[in-house]
């Protein structure tokens, strides 16, 4: 197989002063790219900021004979992220590449949890991807080529204690690949979800060392590199940690249909047991297959013959 190489590309890294971003960044780097070091250098909890980290990983990279600048704008803030990309275009005229990594935790159970801090973890991961997304969205679409990857990660697809604003924002990644894989498909815009597991500072308290000797950032840049390369897919959820890479995917099941009178809650609780059977699951490609599985089953219910 051929090297997977960037060179001529492009790429903007969120969170890259740390951890994963960091590992992506000089990843992108050492195969070609030049790229956006993106970090406001803000603590785990997202308080401070300092250009410190930024810089260190620019100087890496041009001390292996690549190409960065750093940006240390808050990507929830929308004039400092298109201040960013308006900085790439003029630097190198494209950009190719959007990796959506920046993160903070602020982590308490659902009782106990500011509705503060649910937004404010909200709007860096959720509405930080959507921006740069949406800013370096215009440009792809003229050029007919990117490569956007959103990080969700295990407390969104399976659920963690104490992270319901983590959580949910780590979930909604799903849901906007979804849709920008379908919006991007006529413009060569290809769209895929990152789900981490790795020893970064997000993680350190939680992991015991034996583990986060195995789960460094840089055994799942590979995955992530793949999926921002000239062949990636589209709309796949790539699981990864410690070497190990999996898809992720949401299947619902063939179901029940209740009719008139049957349709009743006792009805739905008399066969949850056949509702939740994983015979026939099937994976659906947009909302309205799911519209159109659900007519045809009733159709199909009551003897009528539906040509769709």
């Amino acid at each position: 197989m051929a090297e997977i190489r960037f060179d001529g590309r492009v790429a903007i890294v969120t969170g890259a002063g740390t951890g994963l971003g960091r590992s992506h960044a000089l990843g992108l780097a050492a195969r070609g790219a030049k790229v956006v070091v993106n970090d406001l250098g803000v603590s785990r909890d997202g308080t401070g900021s300092s250009s410190e980290a930024a810089d260190a990983v620019v100087a890496e990279i041009i001390a292996m004979g690549g190409d960065a600048m750093a940006h240390g704008c808050d990507v929830s803030d929308e004039d400092g992220v298109i201040d960013m990309v308006a900085q790439a275009m003029t630097a190198w005229g494209r950009v190719d590449i959007v990796v959506n990594n920046a993160g903070i935790l602020r982590d308490k159970t659902f009782a106990k949890m500011d509705m503060a801090d649910f937004r404010k973890v909200v709007d860096v991961h959720l509405i930080g991807s959507a921006n740069v997304a949406h800013a370096c969205w215009p440009i792809m679409r003229e050029q007919k080529y990117g490569r956007i990857v959103f990080t969700s990660s295990g407390s969104g697809l399976y659920g963690n204690f104490g992270q319901s604003n983590y959580g949910a924002a780590k979930a909604a990644m799903m849901g906007l690949m979804n849709v920008l894989h379908m919006e991007g498909a006529r413009d060569n815009i290809r769209v895929n979800t990152l789900a981490p597991t790795a020893a970064t500072r997000m993680t350190e308290e939680l992991l015991p060392a034996e583990a986060a000797a195995l789960l460094a950032p840089e055994t799942i840049t590979p995955g992530l590199l793949y999926l921002v390369s000239e062949d990636a897919p589209s709309r796949f959820i790539l699981g990864a940690g410690a070497g190990s890479f999996a898809q992720t995917r949401v299947y619902e099941t063939q179901g029940i249909t209740l009719l008139d009178d049957d349709n009743t809650p006792e009805a739905v609780a008399a066969r949850f047991a056949e509702m939740s059977d994983p015979s026939g699951q099937q994976e659906l490609q947009d909302a309205f297959s799911q519209t159109k599985k659900y007519a045809l089953n009733a159709a199909s219910a009551r003897g009528l013959k539906l040509d769709w």
